[in-house]
């Protein structure tokens, strides 16, 4: 693959600048480094939090919560951070989560959930759920799910397990989500070495929250390309980066969800790369590519559908 045809100057920068910190390979570090170089990667790009937004750190039926508000939201975003299952927290997207708590208006829940590989699978279902059923009772506001990487699967999955459970959700707004795609197929292939994300560590890891290190395989809680029932999900947008080995799970999400009779668009963002995201500031792409995404997400808020 020409990545250098594909990828502009701007984007090329956010990678070594990413590199620098977090690089490609995992090898060698324990999770503990791990962690930490993820940390201060995401340090290196996070931006001021707007005054503006009110924050406070509470406990949501023992998941520690984030909650980000700007003055009298009538919608709820519950927000679940990427980073594998095995990094990233609260301060990660913490730019993030009040960036769209301020363009949109409406309060963000950021959820904490527990991490593999000590926390082995369901846990971090257990707690994505348990915090968005907290979020409908503690505020009774209609809720959009969104999340980015390993947030967009459980974003996904919570959307999936809440039917017939829950009311109150609108829509849900997935960020370059792993949702469980065939490895050995499509983008997996044509870019399993793209930059920053590569389809080897993708295998490597696939069953790190497995409790025998083997992923299941008709579980769509662990991911939701394994569900066989797709029908009333709430309305679904996807935004997917063009140089990622994960790129496609979109795609093939979304003609799912359409093929039972629901809503759903993919938006595949052309020379981006798997977490882009933090590029929001200093690449131009990947600047217009979150503005799509709030609108996206206020979209739904308001019950809106731009795409037909």
């Amino acid at each position: 693959m020409d990545y250098d045809a594909l990828i502009d100057t701007e984007t090329w920068d956010f990678i070594r600048r990413t590199r620098e910190t977090y690089p490609d390979d995992p090898a060698g570090r324990t999770l503990e480094e791990e962690r930490a170089a993820y940390d201060a990667m995401c340090a290196v790009f996070r931006a001021p939090r707007p005054d503006v937004v009110d924050v406070q750190d509470v406990t949501a039926r023992d998941v520690p919560v984030r909650v980000y508000s700007a003055g009298a939201p009538s919608r709820t975003v519950v927000y679940f951070h990427g980073g594998g299952f095995v990094v990233g927290g609260l301060d990660s997207h913490d730019d993030v989560c009040a960036e769209i708590c301020v363009q949109t208006g409406y309060r963000v829940v950021a959820v904490d959930y527990r991490l593999a590989p000590e926390h082995k699978h369901p846990a971090a279902f257990d707690d994505a759920y348990a915090a968005t059923c907290w979020a409908e009772t503690e505020f009774g506001d209609p809720i959009i799910l969104a999340g980015d990487s390993a947030g967009g699967n459980l974003a996904a999955a919570v959307a999936q397990h809440a039917r017939g459970r829950l009311t109150c959700i609108m829509g849900q707004v997935l960020i370059y989500p792993g949702l469980g795609g065939d490895v050995d197929a499509g983008s997996y292939i044509e870019h399993a070495d793209a930059p920053l994300l590569q389809r080897v560590y993708l295998v490597q890891y696939a069953g790190v929250r497995a409790e025998d290190g083997k992923a299941p395989t008709s579980d769509a809680t662990y991911a939701p390309l394994q569900g066989i029932d797709f029908s009333n999900l709430p309305p679904t947008i996807v935004f997917s980066a063009e140089c990622d080995p994960v790129r496609d799970d979109g795609q093939v999400y979304c003609d799912r969800i359409r093929a039972s009779g629901g809503k759903a668009h993919w938006i595949c963002e052309q020379g981006l790369v798997h977490g882009y995201l933090r590029a929001r500031r200093t690449v131009a792409r990947a600047q217009d590519s979150f503005e799509r995404i709030v609108v996206a997400i206020e979209a739904l808020g308001q019950e809106v559908w731009p795409y037909d």
